[in-house]
């Protein structure tokens, strides 16, 4: 099959893991420098407040042994990659969307605060953390405990990190307070959530989170592809579908219409995108003309050899059957000196029931020999000198003789009929050949007219098993025409009056069958039995394809019946083009399509993901619907979009496609994307660190003592279970 090389892609190469160097930590020791932590479920970002950038790294760690030393190390983020094993052995604070691992999350403190240069024995720093959108109290208390009780932090303070991306591209020049309107849809790795700002302050007892993300979508895209291609030579990694997810899925404006569009096998092939794996070609051992001669000189002896094993084995056979007939006559010889009785005993013991059968095993044993000992002479099976005779059947009829003479009229039958039946095979036989002749004579004379024949011979049986095909298909729907007639005839044939009710109690015969045109009701009724006419279809759509094969240079495989129904649609093939067996770099592509829009429709539509939960576009819809009309034109005047599934193409058209038929014509509609949608989450919390606001809205150690982990202060970019107002 033919590609555009163009619209093929490679998968990248693995990155090389980069060698963080920690930073001096001279320049906030004993400062009391704000540490801002954004714990991700895929990385974890975290640096001083004063720094422009956090440092980041995947948030997954793996306690390895190295195998030289029997070293036992701890590896965080891309160091993971280094050592083979150590993959298998990965782990991350998160479980789906929920914060459980609290060993791994203390390995990842460990990593972020060696990188950051911090030396001293306690952590003397102000904390600002993300926690998701209305965290488990569980969670919570166990970051708490760890950050007060492991690293004695002075206070820590928790966030949700898309209002602090909002807090970051909204935020108004000092000294004027936060007071932005929005809407805020955070697009994460194990969720999507729906936050409404008014006045600066999150509304979290307003806010919606269904149960969807970036690992889900990666996780439906592998499944998609699994199900394309259930027999791919490759093993699709979680890492490459991600890749896939991308850089080649968007969304759709209309996912209905671009399905419509995606019928026309020219727009389906259009929309393509090819991912090309690794793939290995064969290697082709050629042989050099000694090499191939010294093969066929030894399948020639193995050959030979084998030849001599079967005369030896033939040979063996011959002289068994020579002892068995040999040991048969004597035993008959026998018959003449014993009794009837011991006569009877010997039978018994050879296992013939009386002498007829000892007689017919020694007949059938000389008959044997004889062809055999003819074929080792000649090579050539026996045939008859010529042809039997039979005296006894012109013979009267007498009572000594008439077993006999009726064996041989029945031997002069057999033999009649096989004469028969040579002479009528040897008259189609010359039938054949003249008509092959004729052929071969058209053929040399006029091979386009020869061959325009046989086409249309063959177009019109294949028309015929078509139309058979059709008719067993309609009758498979009772409410078509074919089966209502099909169980009239039945109806017709249970109340079949033919014969008069007089005759038929009188014993009055039926006739049915008596016409050969009676029997086609079977065939007419019965949809699964085989008629003959299909097989003499068949058979003669063999021939003359065959012959147009053998004959016609314009006619070649794909124009045979069998490959003409084994092919797909135009549709199918578009969908998942087919590649030669021999085809390596083939069969080692997956062609995206239709895949590319379905993976992220499903965070529209949920449940054709097997997920029973509402879609962002009903969530936004259902917030939306608890305010007014007045705070419902400041929210939708600033629909902000973060997180890092938000890069995805189309989001924002889909989004606005989604939010105006159930907004007010008047109404104006903004939506907008974060600047930078995976790091603004931690230069907001930055940005509100240097703020005096940050020191009133953290835990210190005190009100942790007192009030246990679970309890945070209630502010405008925090989660508000188990939180307690601040005083003013």
């Amino acid at each position: 099959m033919e590609v555009d090389e163009e619209n093929v892609f490679y998968l990248p190469p693995q990155p090389l893991p980069t060698v963080q160097v920690p930073a001096s930590y001279d320049a906030h020791r004993d400062k009391h420098t704000p540490l801002c932590i954004d714990n991700g479920s895929t990385h974890l970002r975290f640096g001083f407040c004063t720094s422009e950038s956090p440092r980041m790294g995947l948030n997954m760690i793996a306690k390895y042994k190295e195998r030289k030393t029997n070293k036992p190390l701890l590896l965080f983020g891309e160091g993971i990659d280094v050592e083979n094993g150590a993959r298998s052995q990965a782990r991350t604070p998160w479980e789906g969307d929920v914060l459980l691992n609290f060993d791994a999350l203390e390995n990842a403190l460990d990593y972020a605060f060696i990188q950051l240069g911090i030396d001293t024995p306690t952590v003397d720093h102000p904390i600002l953390m993300t926690e998701r959108l209305a965290s488990p109290l569980h969670s919570r208390a166990l970051t708490s405990e760890l950050m007060f009780e492991q690293y004695s932090v002075p206070s820590l303070a928790f966030c949700v990190d898309s209002v602090m991306s909002f807090y970051h591209n909204n935020l108004p020049s000092p000294p004027v307070p936060f007071r932005s309107d929005g809407l805020v849809v955070s697009f994460n790795t194990a969720s999507t959530s729906v936050i409404p700002v008014l006045d600066g302050k999150g509304l979290m007892s307003h806010a919606k989170r269904i149960p969807w993300g970036a690992s889900q979508a990666t996780d439906y895209l592998q499944k998609l592809i699994q199900l394309k291609y259930p027999t791919f030579p490759n093993r699709v990694s979680t890492i490459q579908t991600n890749w896939m997810l991308q850089n080649f899925c968007e969304f759709a404006t209309d996912y209905t219409a671009l399905l419509r569009k995606l019928k026309d096998p020219l727009e389906m092939r259009a929309a393509d995108r090819i991912i090309q794996f690794p793939y290995t070609l064969p290697v082709v051992e050629e042989k050099t003309e000694e090499e191939l001669a010294r093969i066929a000189e030894r399948k020639k002896e193995q050959g030979r050899k084998l030849q001599e094993l079967a005369a030896k084995s033939r040979m063996e056979k011959l002289l068994q059957k020579e002892n068995d007939l040999a040991h048969l006559q004597s035993v008959r010889e026998r018959k003449e000196e014993e009794s009837k009785r011991e006569w009877a005993d010997t039978l018994k013991e050879e296992g013939f029931s009386n002498d007829a059968a000892l007689d017919s095993a020694i007949k059938k044993l000389e008959a044997d020999l004889k062809k055999a000992r003819k074929k080792e002479a000649d090579g050539e099976n026996e045939e008859p000198e010529g042809p039997p005779s039979f005296p006894l059947v012109d013979v009267p009829d007498e009572d000594d003789g008439l077993k006999e003479k009726k064996k041989q009229k029945l031997l002069k039958a057999g033999y009649e009929a096989r004469e028969r039946a040579k002479r009528e095979k040897e008259r189609e036989r010359e039938e054949r050949e003249a008509e092959e002749k004729r052929e071969e004579e058209e053929r040399d004379r006029d091979l386009s007219g020869w061959a325009s024949r046989l086409r249309k011979e063959q177009e019109a049986i294949m028309t015929r098993i078509k139309e058979r095909n059709r008719r067993k298909a309609a009758l498979n729907d009772r409410k078509s025409a074919a089966s209502q007639a099909r169980m009239k005839s039945i109806a017709n044939l249970a109340a079949d009056d033919r014969v008069p009710k007089k005759r038929r109690k009188g014993g009055g015969e039926d006739m049915f069958g008596a016409d050969d045109a009676d029997w086609a009701i079977y065939r007419k009724i019965n949809n699964a039995a085989v008629s003959s006419d299909e097989e003499d279809d068949l058979a003669n759509l063999q021939v003359v394809e065959q012959k147009l094969l053998a004959y016609d240079p314009t006619f070649t495989e794909e124009h045979t019946h069998a490959s003409l129904t084994s092919q797909r649609s135009a549709l199918m093939s578009a969908f998942r083009p087919q590649y030669d067996e021999s085809d390596v770099k083939g069969k080692t592509r997956i062609h995206l399509n239709v895949e590319r829009w379905r993976v992220c429709e499903a965070w529209f539509s949920p449940s054709m993901a097997g997920i029973d939960s509402a879609g962002l576009g009903e969530v936004l819809q259902n917030v939306l619907a608890r305010f007014p009309d007045l705070d419902k034109g400041r929210l939708v005047k600033n629909v902000f979009l973060t997180g890092g599934p938000s890069q995805l193409p189309n989001l924002i058209p889909r989004l606005h496609a989604t939010l105006r038929p159930i907004l007010p014509p008047e109404m104006p509609l903004d939506i907008v994307r974060a600047a930078d949608p995976s790091r603004d989450a931690w230069r907001g919390m930055a940005d509100f660190a240097k703020t005096d606001e940050f020191p009133r809205v953290g835990v210190t150690r005190a009100e942790y003592d007192e009030w246990g982990g679970e309890r945070i202060k209630r502010w405008w970019g925090g989660n508000w279970n188990s939180s307690v107002p601040m005083p003013n």
